[in-house]
């Protein structure tokens, strides 16, 4: 048995403060999927088997129990009650929260009060500059305020995130655009832009990834699988290669997120370079029984200590219990199986384990 007595959550969200019922719980569940079958649920899936496998027991009923059921009991419960059952359940003690999602969600502070763990902030770039250019009336004070806001939140932070994946896509040019180019793109994009509107523009995608990287601060960075609409060939982390290259010896660390189906390029990206970093937590959650077939393959390819855990989870404290569960399962499986054909020692194994689970989060956000 590998014992996991420590999960560090290295890229999470925050969850519904609401109570939710049916047709609302499915749509968090599975909210990159299109509506199900006639006469089916979006708890036919990996994702909503798991949850019905892992959850129940926590709100004390019987695993796999009925959705119905299991909602009835949720509702029972409270939001708030069911919430801390949840995510105490989970076995997670740190949470690191990527704070830019719309919504209703908790924040650190409360997600680790209702855990009872420690969080952290991750800020979410692209969500920062349209904060400021709601702020902001010139393109001057705009990349003026920009930059401040960018070195202000570093100072609070544990990491920034980029979906400029999702905005735009992977296949950026990997070198910083100059000053003119910058200017250019920032009076296009406001001139263009309602408030509240969303940053996709490539030049200025990339302006904001060379300021974090000039943070020193790690930057994670969207690849794979996101949400509806997203063009998946356009996010291959293979794509970042040239990136890649030109942000080595500037002592900020790349973490590449969720990656599936593309995990194995990310893992090959963490076993080039020597700042790159593969996560382990999307890729095991979309894919639920066959987690750790998925945890094997990224094994293959990565140095271990460049593999990280996280749930991915959002809005649904569940996400966060299955996220910790497939993981721990598939250590188990993945890890298991070599111990007792012999290829790895038991103690070798509860060392890779450790640091998967949470040593290398620790060693590369600087939590102690």
């Amino acid at each position: 048995m590998i014992e996991t007595p420590s999960l560090v959550d290295q890229y999470c969200h925050g969850v519904l403060r609401t109570e939710l019922g049916l047709g609302t719980f499915e749509a968090q569940l599975a909210r990159t999927e299109g509506p199900p079958a006639p006469g089916t649920t979006l708890f036919d899936t990996q994702t909503g088997f798991a949850v019905r496998r892992w959850c129940p027991p926590l709100l004390g009923l019987e695993a796999h129990c009925a959705p119905a059921r299991y909602l009835a009991r949720r509702r029972e419960l409270g939001v708030l009650e069911a919430g801390r059952r949840l995510l105490r359940g989970s076995g997670i003690t740190t949470f690191l929260v990527d704070t830019g999602l719309p919504g209703d969600l908790t924040g650190p502070d409360e997600l680790a009060s209702a855990g009872g763990a420690r969080a952290h902030e991750i800020v979410r770039l692209e969500v920062l500059a349209e904060q400021v250019a709601d702020t902001s009336g010139t393109v001057d004070s705009f990349l003026a305020n920009l930059a401040e806001s960018v070195h202000g939140a570093a100072t609070g932070a544990v990491a920034f995130t980029s979906v400029a994946a999702l905005r735009h896509g992977l296949a950026l040019a990997p070198e910083p655009p100059g000053p003119g180019e910058v200017r250019g793109a920032a009076g296009r994009w406001l001139a263009g832009r309602r408030v509240g509107g969303e940053l996709n523009d490539p030049v200025l995608l990339r302006h904001l990834l060379w300021i974090a990287v000039a943070s020193g601060l790690p930057l994670q960075l969207h690849a794979g699988l996101g949400g509806p609409g997203t063009r998946v060939d356009r996010t291959d982390p293979g794509l970042l290669t040239g990136f890649v290259r030109a942000t080595a010896g500037l002592g900020t660390d790349l973490v590449l997120l969720h990656g599936y189906p593309y995990h194995r390029h990310a893992a090959h990206l963490a076993g080039a370079f020597p700042h790159v970093y593969a996560d382990s937590g999307a890729a095991l959650v979309r894919t639920g029984a066959r987690a750790a077939t998925v945890l094997a393959e990224i094994l293959e390819l990565a140095p271990f200590g460049k593999i990280l855990f996280s749930s991915g989870a959002q809005s649904l404290p569940e996400l966060h219990v299955v996220g910790a569960h497939l993981f721990r399962e598939a250590l188990n499986r993945v890890l298991g199986t070599w111990i007792t054909e012999g290829a790895w020692s038991p103690s070798d194994a509860q060392r890779v384990a450790s640091m998967l689970a949470s040593g290398n989060a620790r060693r590369v956000y600087g939590l102690g």
